[in-house]
């Protein structure tokens, strides 16, 4: 019996997953010894909740990442910005508009994911420059829909996102049903062997009859939907949509997919890693945050812990 207990901790130690949530379990640990115990209750509800949105857009960039190397979607914080300023503009406040106002937003999406695609098939522009570019139009439109204006959003869908239920965020909900989901479409459909296929190699995935454009297509669009829905979820959660509001997620995306265990090269994604990554990113900041260090000082700390936490995980796959 023991040795299998060893075994299962050997085996799972290998687990590309496993250092994010160690490192997110230290944190936490160091952050709650900190504070001598008081608020941990608010501090975990907080980390469930603003990891929720990093975790949701980091699924999207880690579809989009999977195809291979220069596949990256750097049109997310302005697709969340134009889609919580137009959902929360049409919704005005009416508790009726609140789910023709979340299709709004998942529309926005949609448009801009297609819209990146174009740029990227028609015009043959590197998915890094067309999802840039793409990025200053969806932010040029926010700015001019919303006209420094901040509406609040409808009451009831404001005490939906800021609720709970048995003392779990109900933000933290959908967002462990999105990531089963994409678990699922990675590893148990065909379309998750697919979009592997052309992240290990887009010609020899071309030559055995996979559809490589539909699924660069459905990939770079399922990126922006769930950003927009990460937009719609974090300005009604938030009060009002801001025009900074998804600046941060733009490193925030990609570093939970490399914290997390997804191959940056492509071919090789992993779901739960990106819980453990948002999850990570959400408490170091906090850990620091709590010792008072400055921000400069913060910003360094947390690009060392990233690499450490990337370079022990690339160390045990190594090994293994």
């Amino acid at each position: 019996m023991a040795e299998q207990k060893t075994s299962m901790l050997l085996h799972l130690h290998r687990r590309p997953w496993f250092w994010a949530f160690a490192a997110s379990a230290l944190a936490f640990a160091a952050t709650y010894a900190l504070t001598a115990g008081s608020g941990s209750g608010e501090l975990l509800a907080a980390t469930l909740t603003f990891a929720t949105f990093s975790a949701i857009v980091g699924i999207g960039q880690m579809f989009v990442i999977t195809m291979g190397p220069g596949n990256v979607d750097l049109s997310i914080p302005a697709t969340m910005t134009l889609a919580g300023t137009l959902s929360l503009k049409f919704m005005d406040g009416a508790t009726t508009l609140i789910l023709p106002g979340l299709g709004l937003a998942l529309l926005v999406g949609l448009a801009a994911g297609l819209f990146n695609y174009a740029l990227i098939r028609l015009l043959r522009i590197p998915p890094i420059i067309a999802t840039l570019s793409a990025s200053f139009l969806y932010q040029s439109l926010a700015i001019w829909w919303n006209r420094g204006l901040r509406i609040k959003p409808p009451e009831a869908l404001s005490d939906f996102t800021t609720g709970s239920v048995l003392g779990l965020p109900n933000l933290t909900i959908i967002g462990i049903l999105i990531a089963v989901a994409s678990w699922v479409l990675l590893e148990r459909s065909l379309f998750g062997r697919w979009i592997s296929a052309v992240g290990q190699n887009t010609r020899a995935a071309r030559l055995s009859g996979v559809p490589v454009e539909t699924v660069k297509a459905l990939t770079f669009t399922g990126s922006a939907v769930l950003a927009s829905l990460t937009g719609y979820l974090l300005a009604s959660f938030s009060g009002g949509a801001a025009l900074n509001m998804g600046t941060e997620y733009l490193l925030i995306s990609i570093a939970v997919v490399v914290i997390g265990g997804s191959s940056i090269a492509g071919g090789n994604s992993n779901v739960p890693g990106i819980w453990g990554g948002a999850l990570l990113m959400f408490l170091v900041v906090s850990m620091l945050n709590s010792y008072g260090l400055g921000a400069g000082v913060r910003l360094i700390l947390t690009g060392t812990i990233i690499i450490a936490i990337v370079a022990a995980a690339s160390g045990r796959k190594d090994c293994a």
